[in-house]
């Protein structure tokens, strides 16, 4: 393949023509497991293709080129409602943290059948007693003999009933050893014995999220992810990840959001006020933001405790434009068991998941701005 396609307007261009020439649309089918499947679909396309595999390292089954290809891959394919932003999220989060943690040979046999659609993966991390502050996490790993053996509980584990394997935190240490050297990842597979998944269902009526217990699971010591005690690591560096580029796609489905609400207050014959414009701006504010982020990863930085700045831009521009379907839309989110009511509900939760923004202006003001714990 030409280098030249490694530009991103020359791949975007491309990628749309391919878009128009190939139907993905989906179904009438609306329901969280017929998204999962459609977004299965979409991947193996794309990856048969080549598409879904641009911007991502040779060695794990990627074909190269800057890791912005990423980003335009994902907008355009969410951008046109062929898959939801949800299901997309995960491999923008756990394909990163595989290929810098697992060994060599895990990740190039694994990382291809996210890309492709082969599997779904999920990332056990919360607990009912360790949300916000992760490192008090008690699901414990035990060595006994060539296995470790896990038990635990994990909480608001995104599809996980629909995921083949799972980024796990456990906590190996002793009572000694301080909490952040105590935590060690592995790679799980969902339907090993002793993994017992129960999806939970949220306000807005969709099983999205699962409790998911952990009895005398055993785990071959090859599925470690990176060393005993390298788990805490691994969460530092995965976040970022959850707090930006998850979210790429996401914006691209909140601009299609907000095309619909124009076009939805153009039909009852409303006037385009103040309100929209605070959308649209805040919207465009934290597309620029993400922009910024992509292009700091293209050039080999690494993410940090920057991308809580995406993460606050996120929350409040999807928050805001749900806020203001609300009061053009008179009725659509009390009334109506429509989209704009199911995304309502779900849009209360942009300020709690991933981090909440308690969290990540805390973030913001003691490790961008210095301004110390209080």
């Amino acid at each position: 393949m030409s280098t030249d396609l490694f530009e991103p307007a020359t791949f975007r261009t491309e990628l749309r023509k391919w878009l128009d020439e190939n139907d993905l649309t989906p179904g009438d089918d609306h329901s969280l497991q017929a998204h999962i499947k459609q977004f299965a679909r979409v991947q193996r396309a794309l990856y048969d293709a080549g598409w879904s595999r641009y911007g991502w390292p040779e060695h794990a089954g990627g074909l190269g080129g800057p890791v912005i290809l990423r980003a335009i891959v994902g907008e355009e394919v969410v951008g046109r409602r062929l898959a939801e932003p949800g299901p997309y999220s995960m491999l923008e989060v756990l394909a990163p943290t595989m290929i810098d943690y697992a060994r060599p040979e895990l990740a190039a046999e694994m990382v291809p059948r996210l890309l492709s659609g082969e599997e779904q993966w999920c990332q056990g991390f919360s607990e009912p007693g360790s949300g916000s502050d992760l490192a008090s996490l008690t699901t414990r790993a035990v060595l006994k003999g060539d296995k470790w053996v896990i038990n635990g509980q994990k909480v608001w584990t995104s599809f996980a009933q629909f995921s083949h394997r799972c980024v796990l935190l456990t906590r190996t240490g002793d009572a000694d050893t301080p909490n952040h050297q105590a935590i060690t990842a592995f790679f799980v597979d969902v339907d090993t014995p002793g993994i017992t998944v129960r999806p939970l269902r949220t306000m807005h009526d969709v099983d999205e999220f699962c409790e998911v217990y952990f009895d005398d699971v055993e785990v071959d010591a090859d599925r470690m992810l990176g060393n005993v005690g390298d788990g805490w690591q691994l969460a530092m560096d995965l976040l970022p990840y959850e707090r930006s580029t998850c979210f790429w796609q996401r914006i691209a489905y909140l601009y299609s959001r907000f095309d619909a609400l124009v076009d939805e207050v153009k039909r009852q014959g409303q006037s385009i006020d103040s309100d929209m414009g605070e959308v649209y701006l805040a919207l465009h504010t934290l597309r620029c933001r993400s922009r910024a982020t992509q292009h700091r990863l293209a050039e080999g930085h690494k993410l940090g405790p920057d991308t809580s700045i995406d993460k606050v831009l996120l929350a409040g521009a999807e928050q805001r434009l749900y806020d203001t379907v609300r009061d053009l839309l008179p009725g659509a989110i009390e009334l109506d068991d429509g989209e704009w009511r199911t995304e309502y509900l779900y849009s209360r939760a942009a300020t709690i998941y991933g981090g909440t923004a308690e969290v990540q202006r805390n973030i913001i003001a003691r490790r961008l701005l210095d301004l110390g714990k209080e």
